[in-house]
């Protein structure tokens, strides 16, 4: 319904911000990281995704299209909610989430409060078997035919591309992000970040 929603921060507080676009005070909910980048009185853009269930008509926001493309990758997964995806990306990057789901890190997401093991393990589980039906092996880094439509050369990179699928972007869409990136001597981390500024 709202793709995004641009206007004043009316209220900032952990996990809330209050958009006052032309006279309407939209409440979004929000994770960690986006909430402490809106400044009070300083206009803001938050990528919107509204929540109706029965009786529930939330709407939740983020500073950044990545992190949206994140909270939606997560409650997609049985057992997580909007409040253990918004958990979950307080103590995570788009970046990190998807190196921890590549690396079987549940260690990384455990720590987000509300998430025990077993529902990290379910994660990185359901991410990785997204990963599977698009024909990529996330223990093997990439398979041969999607290392020949990365153009990946670095163990690194193949990693990347991995990760980059655990946040739902297709094959082609990696192979132009990745394109031209120098990564060479590049952690993970750091490939996925600079493929995702491509990539919005």
């Amino acid at each position: 319904m709202f793709y995004f929603i641009r206007g004043l921060v009316a209220l900032s507080e952990p996990g809330l911000v209050v958009i006052d676009a032309n006279g309407v005070g939209y409440g979004i909910m929000t994770s960690l990281n986006s909430s402490s980048m809106a400044e009070t009185g300083k206009e803001a853009t938050f990528y919107t995704y509204l929540h109706v269930r029965e009786d529930i008509f939330d709407l939740y926001g983020f500073i950044t299209q990545e992190e949206l493309a994140c909270f939606k990758q997560l409650i997609s997964i049985s057992g997580v909610g909007p409040k253990a995806a918004l958990s979950i990306l307080g103590v995570t990057t788009p970046a990190s989430l998807a190196t921890a789901v590549v690396q079987g890190n549940e260690k990384a997401l455990s720590a987000a409060p509300g998430v025990g093991k077993k529902l990290a393990q379910r994660i990185i589980l359901e991410l990785k078997d997204k990963m599977s039906k698009l024909g990529i092996d996330p223990q093997a880094g990439t398979d041969v035919a999607a290392g020949a439509l990365y153009d990946i050369s670095s163990p690194a990179a193949k990693d990347a591309a991995d990760a980059l699928t655990v946040l739902g972007y297709g094959r082609q869409e990696v192979s132009a992000a990745l394109r031209g990136i120098d990564t060479e001597g590049m952690s993970v981390e750091d490939i996925i970040k600079a493929a995702l500024k491509r990539l919005f």
